[in-house]
């Protein structure tokens, strides 16, 4: 049976907390300066040094602005650490910008395809509130990266450089929801009129079409050739005429794709270890590469990262960045604030139970460029990301390995760094989860 909140529980309540003084301090402290900086713990900020053992030469920060853009930021930094490295470039950049017309006009079409697909489901269904829910975002993953590059190739940002729409998705995102939502109040309608396939992939066609020039208005027409043209570090000049984005890709970056994997740790029951998982309804790319998992414990996960980062390899990966972080310090930190000492509360959910729970999914994707390792342990990471150089220590953070247990979700890890049985459990075919899943999170 319901119990309201009466009168005489409030008054018990409230004579708690008025009647001890550290509590009646606390409150005004909190009142005039808010709970982030009375929590702070001044000792975490001195002990997040951003120093490291192992470290990746880089460069300057990238900035995705006000967009959800960072999966494929994050993927692009990936290999423009290599191009900087081989071709002795400074601070090169791959165009984001291209990348995102191909995966905004792929999701299109992606939700499109899925509205056809469940024209049979009721329309206050859970699985068609999901996918009506949002249409199409900002946000990613590494595989959905993958498909892109795979059938679109890569380009200098010079070759598609940033827009307003692009740095400031917001209004693009939801003018494109708009019609996309419209589009699919069409396809339904034709479905349930009994229009044939072909009706239905006509209607789709120009539907696309519509999509393509909102696109194009707003971020640019890809382009199909261009002109590469460079100094490297030695004041060398370089010239590419007339190349196209696969060839680029091909003959700058030249990495299999195919070789790397997506590695998770989801401690929760239904997702045992050593298993390898997918999610349904979740990816843009029509017949592209499929979202595949391998389920891992944090201490396997990090011994791969730091095989690949001691190769002089970044390692694109995804957490929750919002938890005991601030982008001012650059630190990512579970002793950064005190929460607890603070408001006189324990907090004491596992991983598992966030997950189950819906207190913390992935959402941002950054890379690790670096680790500082104590007798062959890490206790702390270094972390690029791509909120700019305002911010951290010229755009890069710091993140404790206790940060990382917690909050870190997936990393992408060449196959060659795995063992044995871990290759055998990648091979296995993925067990699907549910789109609204915590592991089909996208990274923004």
């Amino acid at each position: 049976m319901a119990n309201e909140i009466s009168a005489k529980m409030v008054e018990k309540f409230s004579e708690k907390v008025n009647d001890s003084l550290p509590e009646r301090i606390v409150k005004n402290a909190v009142i005039r300066n808010g709970i982030d900086a009375v929590a702070e713990n001044s000792d975490a900020v001195v002990a997040m040094n951003h120093v490291f053992s192992d470290e990746i030469e880089t460069g300057k920060v990238s900035n995705q602005k006000q967009s959800g853009r960072c999966w494929m930021f994050a993927a692009l930094n990936t290999f423009h650490h290599k191009m900087n490295r081989e071709f002795q470039l400074k601070d090169f950049e791959l165009s984001q910008n291209y990348i995102n017309f191909w995966d905004k006009f792929e999701k299109a079409n992606y939700f499109l395809e899925s509205v056809l697909e469940t024209a049979n489901e009721p329309l206050d269904g859970r699985l068609v509130s999901w996918i009506l829910a949002t249409p199409q975002q900002d946000g990613g993953q590494w595989d959905m990266f993958v498909s892109l590059v795979k059938k679109y190739g890569v380009v200098p940002k010079q070759a598609m450089p940033e827009t307003f729409q692009s740095s400031s998705s917001m209004r693009l995102n939801a003018i494109l929801n708009t019609k996309l939502r419209e589009d699919a109040v069409k396809l339904r309608d034709l479905h349930r009129k009994g229009e044939a396939a072909a009706a239905l992939n006509q209607a789709k066609e120009e539907m696309l079409s519509e999509i393509y020039k909102i696109l194009t208005l707003s971020l640019g027409e890809p382009p199909k050739t261009f002109n590469f043209e460079y100094r490297n570090k030695e004041k060398e000049f370089h010239r590419d005429l007339s190349i196209t984005p696969h060839q680029f890709y091909e003959k700058y970056i030249g990495l299999n794709l195919d070789d790397y994997v997506s590695i998770i740790n989801a401690p929760t029951q239904d997702k045992p270890y050593g298993k390898t998982y997918t999610v349904q309804f979740l990816g843009n790319v029509v017949e592209g590469k499929q979202i595949k998992y391998l389920n891992v414990d944090m201490e396997t996960m990090k011994e791969l990262a730091i095989k690949q980062i001691q190769d002089n390899e970044s390692v694109w990966f995804g957490c929750d960045v919002g938890k005991s972080s601030n982008k001012d310090h650059g630190i990512m930190d579970l002793d950064l604030y005190d929460y607890e000492t603070t408001l006189g509360i324990q907090f004491s959910m596992t991983k598992a139970q966030r997950l189950d729970y819906k207190g913390s999914v992935m959402t941002h994707a950054m890379v690790l460029t670096g680790v500082n390792l104590v007798e062959g342990k890490p206790n702390r990471w270094k972390v690029e990301n791509s909120w700019g150089e305002k911010v951290g220590n010229k755009g890069y953070f710091v993140m404790s390995d206790k940060w990382m247990d917690e909050y870190t979700y997936q990393i992408v890890i060449n196959k060659k760094y795995l063992s044995d049985e871990l290759k055998k459990a990648w091979e296995q075919d993925p067990i699907p989860l549910k789109p609204w899943d915590p592991m089909g999170s996208l990274a923004k």
